[in-house]
Order: structure tokens, then C-alpha cells, then sequence
């Protein structure tokens, strides 16, 4: 090993954030009540090469989320103020798409079921490892972009002869 290699408190080193294959790095808003959580989450995400900005409760979310553009929301459903789900309910009525991870220590899993709508792209039971959350933030960022990739116009979409367009 050589002595110039920086280390985290994970055990990665500071060059996982080559390892994040976005560019630029995605934006995730991380909520959690939790100081200890929250900044364990936030800085190892950050050391993944992830842009990643913290909140403390459902109600600074969602002052965050309406003064930014995130690719992903993290959230811890029993906090003060705005629990989770209900932060996910005020994203889904107002037609936010935003993928959406959430975590607990129990998971509502009757609300769940009674509100499919919510939209919600996978959850994590606490205590969860840094290995779950890197592994489920990668599996929904890559949903994600794989959408965004099908939905995506090709290369030389303005060459292409249109199709159903309307004739006047």
C-alpha cells in the first residue's frame, strides 16, 4: 500500500469516486432524522461519486426538493414534522417522478399496499449494510437511466422520416 492512499471510514479508498460511472455525478437528497445516519449515508455516498445533499426531516426536504433538481430521494419514513410517507404523497401530488428510496425500521408495508401510486422503487429495512444502500442506489439510478436511455432520441433522430405526422 502505498502511503499517499486516503482512506474512509468505510474502508474504501478516495478514489471510489472514479468508481461511479455518472458524469456529472448524480444529485440524491438523503433524509434522516438521525444525525449519525444521516452523515454516515451522506458522506459515503459523497465518497461513491454521488453529489449528495442532507436533510433532517420530511418539511426541509421538501423545501430542498423545490428549490433543486435531484435523480434520487432517500428517505427515512418515522421522522418529525413530515414522516416520509408523507413527504412521498406531497412528491406524488405534485407529479414529481423523482425515483424514490425508503427506509425503516419497520416498514408500512399495509400503507404501502394501499397506496401503489406512491411510486416507491425499493426500501431498505434498517439496520441496513453500506453494501445494501450502494447496491439498491445503483440497481434505481440504473432503472432509471435505462428509461431515460429508451426514451431518449437517437443520435439522428432530425434524419428520420417522422412517422403519423399530420398532413395539412
Amino acid at each position: 500500500m502505498t502511503a499517499n492512499k486516503k482512506f474512509s471510514q468505510t474502508g474504501a479508498t478516495a478514489s471510489a469516486a472514479l468508481e461511479c460511472p455518472t458524469n456529472p455525478p448524480q444529485r440524491i437528497l438523503a433524509v434522516e432524522d438521525d444525525a449519525d445516519i444521516r452523515s454516515l449515508n451522506t458522506e459515503s455516498l459523497t465518497e461513491s461519486g454521488y453529489h449528495v445533499d442532507a436533510a433532517e426531516n420530511g418539511a426541509a426536504a421538501w423545501q430542498a426538493l423545490n428549490a433543486k433538481r435531484y435523480d434520487l430521494l432517500i428517505t427515512d419514513n418515522h421522522m418529525p414534522v413530515v414522516t416520509g410517507l408523507e413527504l412521498i404523497k406531497k412528491l406524488r401530488a405534485e407529479e414529481m417522478t423523482l425515483p424514490v428510496i425508503l427506509m425503516s425500521g419497520t416498514l408500512p408495508e399495509e400503507e404501502l399496499e394501499q397506496h401503489p401510486w406512491l411510486q416507491i422503487q425499493a426500501t431498505l429495512l434498517k439496520p441496513y449494510t453500506l453494501a445494501e444502500l450502494f447496491k439498491t442506489v445503483k440497481e434505481v439510478l440504473g432503472a432509471t437511466s435505462d428509461v431515460r436511455e429508451q426514451n431518449a432520441p437517437s443520435a439522428n433522430w432530425q434524419n428520420q422520416p417522422s412517422v403519423g405526422r399530420l398532413q395539412v
